[in-house]
């Protein structure tokens, strides 16, 4: 959900996507490099997302990907449900929340 959230706002690559988690999350969510490329070869045979090469910032060969109409789908079914386990676990902490 954290990629798919991140290529919603447009192509990034690897290494971006990893450091957009980190930045906005304040370090608290890391995506690590030995997760983060076989997620994103998992999220294309998928059709979730699609890849091409192009250069980075410092202009270096870099693969970047993007969200498919399917990805986009799916990235709001996985913000649903996320949003009802969020809420289940805040109706069983705080009684006041129910």
């Amino acid at each position: 959900m954290l990629i798919l959230a991140r290529l919603a706002r447009g192509p990034e690559h690897g290494f971006g996507i990893a450091e957009h988690v980190k930045r906005a999350s304040e370090a608290v969510l890391r995506i690590e490099e030995g997760s983060l490329y076989p997620a994103l070869q998992r999220l294309e045979t998928h059709g979730l997302i699609r890849s091409s090469w192009g250069l980075s910032d410092h202009n270096r060969r870099a693969r970047y990907y993007e969200l498919t109409p399917r990805g986009r789908r799916q990235l709001g079914a996985e913000i649903s449900a996320w949003r009802r386990l969020v809420g289940a676990i805040d109706r069983v902490i705080d009684p006041e929340v129910a």
